[in-house]
């Protein structure tokens, strides 16, 4: 296949002029040994990267937080422009985040914003930053503004494409808007099961032209077929994804609720020669404001059935379906990210504050 050509199934969107991303995001929270696997490394994992990228699968997000996918992915680019030459490096789009410290966030300043985006660039093999996403993990620590507006300096010089966030709630965000902080994207947890962006972020974010990246749309694989017709599982799984989304399941409706979403999409499925997941991920990619879904990636052996999400057009019945069985749940509730900060929490609890010390490396 030449480096030039995308697949004309694959569904993309232009998020500004020039810069466009596949509706489907290779995450890669996944590849890191954050998630609960060794880190993924080496030939046979690039391969499997350069193979989505041959299918159209073109655009990646991690963070500086993922231990090692940010120099991971600055292996497939360095791999891609050496088979394709210079030229090709605008065919791969990469996303990564800024997340500083819990215990650092008093701490942040244009200069240590600086430090992470430099590293970043470093790690990733390039000169200049697709998309820098913020995260802040506290509001009682009001450096958040600042953070936005350092980043956005960093965008004007050259350094950073484009601006987004990722996990601000509604008010935060009308902060950064108001100080000319303006994201390109948020990036945010939405979902069968997590309908939170529709509690004020996404009218918010159309009225400003904020365009909505979501991950969390397969509820780490509890929204996939595997799980249809299943009894509960009496203990925690040891991924730490799967115990985050089942945190959300009881926060949904429970087993009961869960399954019968799983009833439904496998109903809606079958109709089209889909299976459960190309049905879940292309309800949120019809929500409005949503530019992409991010689904994990730790190779390339679920391509196939991303690819078929393209071809997958649900009816406005079928989606009808879909949203009054998920708003039969009661939750969860309030903003984004916001069961995710209470204090002592069963959500805060599985969370990782520092995992970015070292902002020289």
């Amino acid at each position: 296949m030449s480096a030039a050509a995308n697949p004309p199934t694959v569904e993309r969107v232009e998020l500004a002029p020039g810069y466009s991303v596949a509706r489907v995001v290779n995450g890669g929270w996944q590849l890191s040994p954050g998630h609960g696997r060794p880190a993924a490394r080496g030939d046979d994992t690039i391969d499997a990267l350069t193979r989505l990228v041959e299918r159209g699968l073109t655009t990646f997000d991690c963070a500086d937080i993922y231990g090692g996918v940010e120099e991971l992915l600055g292996a497939l680019v360095r791999r891609w422009v050496e088979r394709h030459g210079a030229a090709a490096r605008a065919q791969i789009q990469l996303h990564t985040k800024l997340v500083p410290d819990r215990e650092d966030l008093s701490r942040v300043d244009r200069a240590y914003v600086e430090r992470c985006v430099d590293r970043s660039l470093r790690r990733l093999a390039v000169e200049c930053l697709d998309l820098v996403q913020l995260h802040w993990w506290s509001y009682e620590v009001r450096g958040y503004v600042d953070a936005a507006l350092a980043l956005c300096d960093l965008r004007r010089a050259g350094k950073i494409r484009h601006f987004g966030v990722t996990n601000f709630d509604v008010a935060r965000l009308g902060e950064l808007i108001d100080a000319g902080a303006v994201p390109l994207t948020h990036q945010l947890q939405y979902s069968l099961l997590d309908h939170r962006p529709e509690h004020g972020m996404v009218r918010l974010c159309r009225q400003h032209g904020i365009r909505l990246l979501c991950y969390g749309s397969l509820a780490g694989g509890w929204l996939g077929p595997h799980w249809h017709g299943r009894d509960e599982p009496t203990t925690m799984p040891a991924n730490r994804s799967q115990v985050k989304y089942r945190l959300i399941i009881d926060e949904a409706g429970g087993w009961v609720q869960l399954q019968s979403l799983l009833r439904e999409t496998a109903r809606i499925a079958a109709r089209h020669g889909a299976d459960g997941a190309n049905v879940a991920l292309r309800y949120v990619l019809d929500r409005p404001a949503v530019a992409a879904v991010i689904v994990g990636a730790v190779d390339d052996r679920h391509a196939a059935s991303n690819l078929r999400l393209f071809s997958l057009h649900l009816t406005d019945a079928e989606t009808a379906n879909l949203r009054d069985i998920a708003k039969r749940a009661a939750g969860p509730a309030g903003d984004v990210y916001g069961l995710e900060r209470v204090p002592g929490g069963r959500h805060a609890a599985i969370m990782k504050y520092n995992l970015n010390r070292d902002t020289r490396g």
